[in-house]
């Protein structure tokens, strides 16, 4: 291996350790999911492997792409064809990685989205909830951060993004619970864990019930706003102890 660049196998073997993809029952394979040149020196990671995202990959000179939401979901169609063929055709003619992490990477403990959320949002993390302890449970950092609003705020700012906000904005908040993406549905397993307030990515229609009817406060702070610091902190951390070149892509994604 040259100064600043990683084999493909071992970059492949490291982050399988470091993430522990090996204990999670996941929605689609986590680690390369596409083979491209065996040697990388610059990574380009981001939230999705959209062709804009490619395409953005291409022209920073990618060797690699690191995602979190890659391809191949059970239940998809296996077929080559659409989207999927234009995005696969691209990478392959550039002959460029894809890794993908998605469960590993919400959960890490540090790298993690959970984690890296928090990190963004000043929310001090002591318990977890749910499925595989997917949720985490904790209080806002910052004594002046007491409100259901002053947390939208909070979230306004640092995600330079209007969250919704579904009950009081002058409840006290209390517990907080939060997970990020599509986790809307882990709102019953955070209250029953101690939370009056649940934070995530989307909200669907039974959320605003649900909120309602437990008195408790719900705030969508979107999918992609959410997820986008995982990546990220892989990316750097892989940079720092490696000396890869590392850049982070954002493509806008309002949802």
């Amino acid at each position: 291996m040259n100064q600043g660049t990683m084999e493909r196998a071992e970059l492949a073997g490291y982050l399988a350790r470091v993430l522990d993809i090996t204990r999670f029952r996941d929605y689609c394979p986590n680690g390369i999911q596409v083979e491209g040149k065996p040697e990388i020196r610059r990574l380009v990671t981001g939230v999705t492997a959209s062709l804009a995202l490619i395409d953005a990959a291409i022209e920073a000179g990618a060797d690699a792409i690191l995602v979190h939401h890659g391809y191949f979901w059970r239940g998809e169609d296996a077929r080559i064809v659409g989207q999927k063929h234009a995005r696969l055709k691209r990478l392959l003619a550039h002959d460029i990685n894809l890794f993908a992490y998605h469960l590993p990477l919400d959960m890490h403990p540090e790298l993690g989205n959970n984690a890296q959320l928090a990190k963004r949002l000043g929310l001090a993390a002591d318990g977890r909830f749910g499925e595989n302890d997917i949720g985490w449970l904790g209080t806002p950092g910052d004594p002046a951060v007491k409100t259901v609003g002053d947390l939208a705020k909070v979230i306004s700012s640092r995600l330079a993004r209007e969250p919704m906000v579904i009950g009081d904005p002058a409840q006290p908040l209390g517990r907080i619970g939060w997970c990020t993406g599509a986790a809307q549905g882990y709102m019953e397993d955070a209250l029953a864990a101690g939370a009056s307030v649940y934070l995530s990515g989307e909200i669907s229609e039974q959320t605003v019930h649900l909120a309602r009817e437990a008195s408790a406060a719900y705030i969508a702070c979107g999918h992609h706003a959410s997820e986008r610091y995982g990546v990220q902190a892989v990316g750097e951390h892989l940079a720092q102890n490696f000396g890869i070149e590392h850049r982070f892509i954002d493509i806008f994604n309002p949802v």
